[in-house]
């Protein structure tokens, strides 16, 4: 299946998230959150560190196994939720794209 331009810029917006910190479905996709979510879905590339990506309140779209390699990342949490005051990593756009 070929990939729109949006589509792939999603996937490198969530390439771009570093171990140990954690990013929402909203700065994957501003204003269209679902479309960065079916974007997640749809991928298969083991290279792509879904795990980073969770609601903006904090929960997870993938339950326990996503809990456990966060956990695995040093990922704080507070309860069932990641604790997005020191685990969220706001994604620069000014940075240099590739393509």
């Amino acid at each position: 299946m070929a990939q729109s331009a949006r589509a792939r810029e999603v996937l490198r917006r969530v390439r771009s998230v570093p171990p140990g910190f954690v990013t929402t479905y909203g700065d994957l996709c501003p204003g269209a959150p679902r479309f960065a979510g079916a974007v997640m879905a749809a991928c298969e590339d083991p290279d792509v560190p879904w795990q980073r990506v969770v609601r903006a309140d904090g929960s997870l779209a993938k339950g326990e196994r996503q809990r456990r390699l966060l956990e695995a990342e040093g990922i704080p949490f507070r309860g069932e939720r990641v604790d997005m005051k020191l685990a969220w990593f706001a994604i620069d756009d000014t940075a240099e794209k590739s393509d």
